[in-house]
C-alpha cells in the first residue's frame, strides 16, 4: 500500500514529528554527570544485552535527581525508549501537569510496544492538561485500534490543526488501508481526495513526489 506516513510511530518521512521539542530546563550542576552515567549504563547494556542490570542501574540513578535534572540529562537519549520511559515515569509522577513530559512518556511506551491502551490513556491525560498539544492528539489518534475509528480520529486532529500536513497524510494513509482491507471504494475515493488536498498544500519536492506516487497508485486500484 502506498503509505506516505509511518503510522506505527510518530515519524513521517520528510515531515516533522509533533512530539514536543520545547526548550529543556537549564541543566543543574549534576545533569552532565547524570547524562554520563546514563551513557555508561547504555554502553554496558549494548555490550552485554543484560536488560535486568540496565534497568537496575537506571532505578538507582533516577531517584537521585530532580525532574528538571532528569529531563536535561535524558535529552541526548530521546531515541532510546529504554532510558526515556523510566526517566519520564519519574518526571510525570512529580509533574503530573507537564503535558510535554506525558507525551514523551507515551511516545516511549509506543516505541517499546506497550500497546495502544496505555498510550491512549496518557495521550488523553496530556490533552486534558494542554488541549493545544499536537503531539498528544497525534498519539490519541495513533492509539485507536479500530481502523475506521482511527481514520475518524485522524480527521478530528486534521480539523483541529488544519495546517498539520502530517495529520492529513495520516488520514489518507489510514483511509487507504481501510479501503484495501475492506474493498471499500468510498473509502478509496476519500483517501485519494485527502491525498490531493495534501498535494495542494505541500511544497517540499520529495513530499510532493511521494504524495503524487500514492495518488497514482490508488487510482489504479481495482477490487
Amino acid at each position: 500500500m502506498p503509505y506516505i506516513t509511518g503510522v506505527t510511530v510518530i515519524t513521517v518521512r520528510g515531515m516533522r514529528s509533533p512530539v514536543p521539542s520545547a526548550p529543556t530546563p537549564t541543566p543543574g550542576p549534576g545533569a552532565s554527570d547524570l547524562a554520563s552515567q546514563f551513557a555508561r549504563a547504555l554502553n554496558e547494556y549494548n555490550a552485554t544485552t543484560n536488560i535486568a542490570a540496565f534497568r537496575r542501574q537506571l532505578a538507582e540513578l533516577i531517584p537521585t535527581a530532580t525532574p528538571d535534572a532528569l529531563i536535561a540529562a535524558a535529552e541526548p537519549f530521546r531515541d532510546e525508549p529504554e532510558i526515556i520511559a523510566p526517566v519520564y515515569e519519574a518526571v510525570v509522577a512529580e509533574q503530573p501537569g507537564n503535558a510535554r513530559a506525558i507525551v514523551i512518556l507515551a511516545n516511549a511506551y509506543w516505541l517499546q510496544g506497550r500497546g495502544p491502551q496505555v498510550v491512549g490513556e496518557l495521550a488523553t491525560q496530556a490533552i486534558a492538561v494542554d488541549p493545544a498539544n499536537r503531539g498528544a492528539w497525534h498519539l490519541w489518534a495513533l492509539s485507536e485500534s479500530d481502523p475506521r475509528s482511527r481514520v475518524r480520529r485522524w480527521q478530528q486532529v486534521s480539523e483541529r490543526f488544519p495546517e498539520d500536513n502530517l495529520a492529513r497524510a495520516a488520514v489518507a494513509d489510514n483511509a487507504a488501508s481501510v479501503a484495501g482491507a475492506e474493498r471499500d471504494y468510498s473509502m478509496l475515493d476519500f483517501a485519494i481526495e485527502t491525498y490531493e488536498q495534501l498535494l495542494a498544500t505541500t511544497t517540499d519536492t520529495a513530499q510532493r513526489e511521494a504524495v503524487s506516487t500514492a495518488i497514482s497508485a490508488l487510482k489504479g486500484w481495482r477490487f
